[in-house]
């Protein structure tokens, strides 16, 4: 079969291969060639210009809001008011854990009568709420010159569930000036110990509290704390649901010569002695809240 000739091969008649004249390739490329021979740059589009030019301007708006940040920040960790007491205080019932307000259980080293231990275990914790339907009406108008921003109670049981404490912190809305005032008011008339004064007790259903109401309520305790807004109470109840007629401050029920039924089942130890321990808690976590980094 006949293909042509060759690329490059002249046409006429057939010549013997040994004949034919060599085929000469084209030169190759020289370097100047091979780098200088460029390929055709297109005009910039508009759009690329304008999206260039926009992601320029985000890049150094995240630039600035970082630093401006960064300044903010700096400037409040440097501000007093952001980390005193109070503020770190009145803040602290929805910005603690639960389990830290108010431990799943709590020891009482000496906390008994006659120095004897006491454990007690959480039966439940109470809804955040108002002060209005938790506190007797009485009691509530004594601490309304400090205000209640929010009221936070747990319920407890003793290591022989034989006795019943609801623990309750009130976050008060006053100031330093509002909370010596109103503990003043408690000390110099001795509110702590009117029965009428008594907190609530939070009953806790299918627990050794499920009886526990205001009828049951033995012993209890109040303390108006002056280093951040919080009122500090507990009240103890047996845990059979008996009433008690004629119930004891815990002041008087752990003295050494009580005999009220309250004293001598340890009630007032109870009420003082839980009440001391979440109290203890609350303080040492806003002092460690409170404290500026380094």
């Amino acid at each position: 079969m006949d293909l042509g000739a060759p690329p490059g091969w002249p046409d006429g008649p057939a010549t013997s291969p040994a004949h034919r004249p060599p085929y000469h390739f084209p030169p190759a490329e020289t370097p100047a060639e091979t780098t200088t021979r460029l390929r055709p740059v297109r005009n910039r589009s508009p759009f690329r210009t304008a999206a260039a030019a926009v992601c320029v301007v985000l890049g150094l708006g995240l630039i600035g809001g970082a630093a401006t940040g960064s300044w903010l920040i700096s400037d409040s960790s440097a501000d007093p008011a952001a980390h005193s007491t109070y503020t770190v205080g009145r803040a602290a019932w929805h910005s603690v854990p639960v389990d830290t307000l108010f431990p799943r259980t709590l020891k009482g080293d000496g906390a008994g009568p006659g120095g004897s231990d006491r454990v007690w275990t959480r039966l439940a914790v109470a809804p955040d709420s108002g002060c209005t339907s938790a506190l007797d009406p009485l009691l509530l108008k004594t601490l309304r010159p400090a205000g209640c921003a929010r009221l936070l109670r747990a319920t407890y049981t003793d290591a022989t569930s034989s006795s019943v404490t609801t623990v309750g912190l009130v976050f008060a809305e006053g100031d330093t000036d509002a909370m010596r005032a109103l503990n003043t008011r408690f000390t110099d008339q001795h509110l702590d110990g009117r029965t009428d004064l008594m907190p609530r007790a939070y009953p806790v259903k299918g627990t050794p509290a499920a009886g526990f109401g205001d009828k049951q309520r033995a012993s209890w305790s109040v303390h108006v704390l002056t280093e951040v807004p919080v009122v500090v109470f507990a009240v103890s109840g047996f845990a059979d649901g008996r009433t008690v007629p004629v119930p004891q401050p815990a002041a008087k029920a752990m003295a050494a010569h009580a005999t009220t039924a309250a004293a001598q089942a340890g009630l007032g130890h109870e009420a003082k002695g839980l009440a001391d321990l979440v109290e203890r808690g609350l303080r040492g976590t806003v002092t460690d809240l409170t404290k500026k980094p380094e």
